[in-house]
């Protein structure tokens, strides 16, 4: 599968818990495939999205098309904003 979406299943943010909800909708809503990858079951898969992001401080969620970054909510959407999500993906 080519898009995976780090995300956290233990947040007290609502912050996060409300990006991630809309990032899946808006996958969902566009019929886009991807995998949930869930921070919380390890410090290793964290440090992964840290590391694959170039980001020490990064925080969920963040999306990937296989090992290729693609970014963070804010990146997902100003992409939506401006009708360029399957570019955003590298999915075009």
């Amino acid at each position: 599968m080519g898009i995976k979406l780090y995300y956290t299943t233990v947040t007290a943010s609502r912050e996060v818990k409300s990006q991630q909800a809309e990032v899946m909708r808006i996958l969902d809503s566009k019929s886009i495939q991807y995998e949930l990858i869930d921070i919380s079951v390890g410090g290793a898969v964290r440090d992964e999205m840290r590391s694959k992001s170039g980001n020490p401080t990064a925080i969920p969620p963040q999306i990937f098309n296989e090992d290729q970054y693609c970014g963070n909510y804010e990146m997902f959407s100003e992409a939506v904003e401006a009708d360029t999500v399957e570019d955003f993906l590298k999915i075009a």
